[in-house]
C-alpha cells in the first residue's frame, strides 16, 4: 500500500500543454517553445540584416502560448501584430551535445505553426536593447497545427511553405532555403540548453511578413505537414 502522502499545492496547480497527433487520439506533451531568429535569407533581408550565415539566436515563447482554437484574439498595447508562418519541429528525445549526424534521431514529428509578433513592441525592444517577451511571448502568439509524425512525413528537407491572408498570397518560400537546417537547429540549441522530450521549436519564417487586423483569415500550408487557418478576432 502506498502510504506516500500526496503533494499540497497552495493554489491548483496549471494544465499542462499538448498538440494533438495527426490521424490519432494520442497528445504530444509540450515543454518548452524555442523560435530560432532570421532563419530564411529574405526575411533576414526585409528586416534590415544581412543574411551571411552567422550563429543561429534563439528566443522562447511559453507552452500555454500554442494556441488550437483556429482563432487569435488581437493583443493589447499593440497596433502592428504581424503573420510569421514556420515549420515546427517537435522532439520526442533530447540531451546535450548533440551531434548534428544524430539530431534527426530526436525528431517526432512537425508541424505548421504562426509566430505571432507584436511588431511595434519588438521594435521598441531591439531600440532599447531589452528582449522581446513583450512582442513574442503573449497569450495565444503561437497557433499551431496537430503533429504530423515524422514516421508519416519522413525527414523535412524540401518543400513549399506560404501563407495567405484572406486569400492574397503574403508569404512564400521553401524550407530548403532554411539558413540553418533542422538538425544543425538541434544540434546547436543543445549546447546551450538540455533539450527534453516536448521540445518544439519553431524554425523561422520566409520573407513576406506583415500586419494583420480584426476579421483577417491566414490560411498557412507546408508540403508533407498540412494546413492551418486561423481568424484575426
Amino acid at each position: 500500500m502506498n502510504t506516500e502522502a500526496a503533494p499540497r499545492y497552495v493554489i491548483d496547480p496549471p494544465p499542462g500543454t499538448a498538440l494533438p497527433v495527426a490521424g490519432s487520439d494520442a497528445l504530444f506533451p509540450v515543454h518548452r517553445v524555442y523560435c530560432v531568429g532570421r532563419n530564411y535569407a529574405a526575411h533576414a533581408v526585409e528586416m534590415g540584416h544581412d543574411p551571411d550565415k552567422s550563429p543561429p539566436f534563439f528566443f522562447q515563447k511559453n507552452p500555454d502560448n500554442l494556441n488550437l482554437t483556429g482563432d487569435f484574439p488581437y493583443p493589447p498595447a499593440s497596433t502592428d501584430v504581424h503573420h510569421e508562418i514556420e515549420l515546427v519541429v517537435a522532439l520526442s528525445a533530447g540531451g546535450r551535445d548533440i551531434p548534428v549526424g544524430e539530431a534527426t534521431g530526436c525528431v517526432y514529428g512537425y508541424a505548421v505553426g504562426l509566430d505571432m509578433t507584436r511588431r511595434d513592441l519588438q521594435a521598441k525592444a531591439k531600440e532599447l536593447g531589452r528582449p522581446w517577451e513583450v512582442a513574442k511571448a503573449f497569450e495565444a502568439s503561437a497557433p499551431c497545427s496537430a503533429i504530423v509524425p515524422a514516421s508519416t512525413t519522413g525527414p523535412l528537407d524540401a518543400g513549399a511553405i506560404w501563407l495567405d491572408v484572406n486569400g492574397e498570397r503574403r508569404q512564400t518560400g521553401d524550407i530548403n532555403q532554411l539558413i540553418w537546417k533542422v538538425p544543425e537547429m538541434i544540434a546547436y540549441l543543445s549546447r546551450l540548453f538540455t533539450l527534453a522530450p516536448g521540445d518544439v521549436i519553431f524554425t523561422g519564417t520566409p520573407s513576406g511578413v506583415a500586419a494583420i487586423a480584426a476579421g483577417d483569415v491566414m490560411h498557412g500550408h507546408i508540403d508533407g505537414v498540412g494546413d492551418i487557418t486561423v481568424k484575426v478576432t
